[in-house]
């Protein structure tokens, strides 16, 4: 499975608030240079500018970009020829044909967040540009006429939850990273804990984040405890002297399990 090449905690950053990019990094796995939602018409031109003139690790910055059906586009995208940024958020991505037709200069993460993005995400997936997807529960919902995408409770509808598991599977077919949605509610970190741990177990790379005090929330959710880790290694251990099916602390062990183990460890190392 591809990753980003970073730690599990993205955070988001309006482009126009230059004064917040370093310590955005610094207190993240990956920083989101933000031009898109976060930046006001009348202000993105102000905000190519500033991620013109920054000068972070461009390894760990990911720059959301504006529609690709969108005049900002062509813009956004002179703008980071400028840079040394070339890993792009494409906002609502819905179309593999024009993706696919991107300056190859560019790394593109895939902001499924429509129904059509959604519906797409197989063929996205497969482009040789794309190296990750990530999903987004808000806009899916506007673009088939819903409200909200959680309910009551907070939990996602099932909707959310359909769209989630598409963009994951479409990923994980091509061997490309996956990002969860953001968490808008930042004082319901008992959500945010729950739902990052299951991102963790079901396979997404990374979860982002719109404040800093989430980051940590994510990196612990990612953290395989001491009890995984010890099963793990013991688990493996065994395998080296047994052979095929095994049995191993009560459970049933062949090789999908011996990659659940792998995949525990790595997270613990990273």
């Amino acid at each position: 499975m591809s990753t980003l090449g970073t730690g599990p905690a993205i955070l988001f950053c309006p482009a126009d608030r230059p004064e917040r990019f370093r310590k955005a990094l610094e207190r993240s796995d990956a920083v989101i240079l933000d031009l898109e939602d976060a930046v006001a018409p009348a202000a993105k031109a102000a905000a190519r500018g500033a991620v013109i003139e920054s000068e972070l690790d461009p390894d760990r910055v990911i720059v959301r970009v504006n529609p690709l059906d969108s005049e900002d586009f062509v813009s956004d995208l002179a703008s980071l020829s400028q840079t040394d940024y070339r890993r792009i958020m494409v906002a609502k991505a819905e179309s593999p044909k024009r993706l696919a037709k991107l300056d190859r200069r560019f790394d593109v993460v895939a902001l499924c967040e429509t129904a059509k993005g959604i519906s797409q995400a197989d063929r996205i997936a497969a482009l040789p540009n794309v190296v990750a997807l990530m999903w987004g529960a808000e806009d899916l919902v506007a673009s088939i006429g819903g409200t909200s995408s959680r309910k009551p409770n907070g939990r996602y509808r099932d909707i959310a939850r359909y769209a989630r598991a598409r963009v994951l599977l479409a990923a994980g077919a091509r061997g490309k990273a996956a990002i969860d949605a953001v968490h808008l509610d930042i004082g319901d970190v008992k959500r945010l804990a729950i739902e990052a741990a299951d991102a963790a177990a079901s396979g997404f790379s990374a979860t982002a984040c719109i404040h800093p005090s989430q980051v940590v929330v994510i990196r612990d959710a990612y953290r395989p405890d001491e009890k995984a880790v010890a099963w793990a290694r013991g688990v493996l251990e065994t395998a080296e002297s047994e052979r095929g099916v095994f049995t191993y602390d009560g459970r049933m062990v062949d090789e999908p399990v011996l990659r659940h183990a792998r995949a525990t460890l790595r997270r613990a190392e990273s």
